[in-house]
């Protein structure tokens, strides 16, 4: 491993561990423990984890909510040169949503084969017909994402 490799892992170990905290929120809230970090210049402008219940709004994904908070506190809806850091592989709604503000790259920990839709269930986030690619890394503190998921969903049961 290069110092450079390390670096950026060390990076995202630690964006995502923020990413777990909310996720803990959420899971605080009785909904489903998904937490989201945006990052500009390695400083976070945005933050959220799914409240969809709580808000009685089913586009309140935790990479929503992250996304609506960096565009107020940037003052914009492109959110250009940015990394996003999710406990959860994107839904296609999400996807989208991060196509479509033009997010740099897509950070996250668990892959989620019903609807990961960055490639493992369907491909949105770079399907060929969209007109920005994203840099996608997977698997980032996946089993501690995971893990948090499963357990969540065992209580529940």
């Amino acid at each position: 491993m290069t110092i450079r490799n390390f670096m950026e892992q060390s990076q995202h170990d630690f964006f995502m561990r923020r990413a777990l905290e909310l996720a803990a929120m959420a899971e605080q809230h009785n909904e489903v423990p998904v937490g989201a970090v945006l990052v500009l210049n390695d400083e976070i402008i945005g933050e959220g984890f799914n409240q969809v219940i709580t808000l009685n709004d089913p586009s309140a994904h935790a990479e929503a909510q992250a996304i609506r908070a960096a565009g107020a506190a940037i003052g914009n809806y492109r959110l250009v040169d940015t990394t996003l850091y999710v406990t959860l592989e994107p839904c296609a709604m999400c996807a989208g949503l991060i196509t479509h503000a033009r997010v740099k790259t897509l950070v996250f920990g668990a892959t989620d084969p019903r609807t990961g839709a960055t490639g493992t269930a369907i491909e949105v986030i770079n399907h060929p017909s969209m007109n920005h690619q994203v840099e996608v890394i997977g698997g980032i503190l996946a089993d501690e994402c995971g893990d948090l998921l499963r357990q969540f969903f065992r209580k529940r049961r």
